[in-house]
């Protein structure tokens, strides 16, 4: 009896294309949404050139970008108001088509409510739009009146209403049938503080319930706040892209400010620049990353008492001005 060699043939040698699908599907799993290579001319105005980026899914991801970034045509792209010229969009790994703005809830800058309709009927009317049911629409429309304790307003005109009271009916247009997906796009103008705090803790309760929020916004402070990732996009391309840390290290010059009491050794300034100095306090920037544990070290060995110690991280503000002007 004749032994044979057996040679084991992998499922990728067997089906090479089935192999690649599933590994390009486990690659968007984590996705809310992908943008592969976006392009959109108008005219011949080249609006997007290229774009690609990733939304985690759950996130808050802040698309930004100075005005004429290509931001809002990324937006109407998304949203299907709009067609690429070329590229993919994928929403949960799913090649964007005519269902997927039911998924979607987006409020524009340029708020869209009608004047002379009634708050309750208009609601109702753009409920029925994304594909909720009459009394389904009804619950969910008391449901954020409550939240907001606005249940006399169903029957007040829209045109009655404030530019920040017209922003909160807005909101629940945006989120009333419960998207995967929210697209805001300066969401807080025109709001005083009050009612600022109010829907950022609704976008944040939306987030802890796991829709995924894409922020768009020109407040980079806000941006900090609320995003865990960003991408930038100016003159049509991408520029940054990554968790908002990240970034932050990415850019951060070493600079450190240090709270202190007492006499500042002699021969601090071998060791570090000193870039600010007050009563107290000095800011410092060391040529190396790590060189800051010897700095401590040696301040306190000379009898310094450091009260605070603390690396200085780039806004990203600055981040967005430099990279835009760069």
């Amino acid at each position: 009896m004749t032994q044979e060699n057996h040679e084991f043939i992998t499922f990728g040698q067997l089906f090479p294309q089935l192999s690649y699908f599933y590994s390009k599907t486990s690659t968007v799993s984590n996705s809310i949404l992908s943008l592969d290579n976006i392009v959109k001319t108008y005219d011949k105005n080249v609006a997007v050139d290229g774009v690609s980026f990733e939304v985690p899914k759950g996130s808050i991801f802040g698309l930004l970008g100075p005005n004429g970034a290509g931001k809002t045509s990324l937006i109407r792209i998304i949203t299907t108001i709009t067609r690429a010229d070329t590229g993919t969009v994928l929403l949960e790994g799913e090649k964007l088509n005519s269902r997927h703005p039911e998924q979607i809830g987006y409020m524009p800058e340029e708020r869209g409510l009608y004047r002379k309709m009634k708050v309750g009927e208009h609601l109702l009317y753009l409920a029925r739009l994304k594909g909720l049911g009459k009394e389904q629409a009804k619950e969910q429309i008391r449901h954020w009146f409550e939240k907001f304790g606005i249940e006399d307003w169903w029957n007040k005109k829209v045109e009655e209403l404030s530019k920040g009271m017209q922003q909160k009916i807005q909101f629940i247009a945006t989120v009333v049938h419960r998207p995967k997906l929210l697209i805001l796009d300066e969401p807080f103008s025109g709001l005083d503080p009050v009612n600022t705090n109010l829907i950022k803790d609704e976008i944040h309760e939306l987030h802890n319930q796991g829709v995924s929020i894409i922020f768009s916004t020109h407040r980079m402070e806000q941006v900090e706040e609320v995003c865990e990732h960003i991408v930038l996009i100016n003159k049509g391309r991408n520029v940054l892209e990554g968790k908002v840390r990240d970034i932050k290290n990415q850019f951060k010059r070493n600079l450190f400010r240090i709270d202190y009491e007492g006499q500042l050794p002699p021969g601090l300034e071998e060791r570090a620049d000193i870039v600010g100095h007050s009563d107290h306090s000095i800011t410092i920037q060391v040529n190396k990353e790590g060189r800051s544990n010897e700095l401590l070290q040696y301040l306190l060995q000379n009898g310094v008492f450091v009260h605070a110690f603390n690396e200085i991280l780039p806004t990203l503000n600055e981040i967005f001005i430099r990279q835009v002007k760069g």
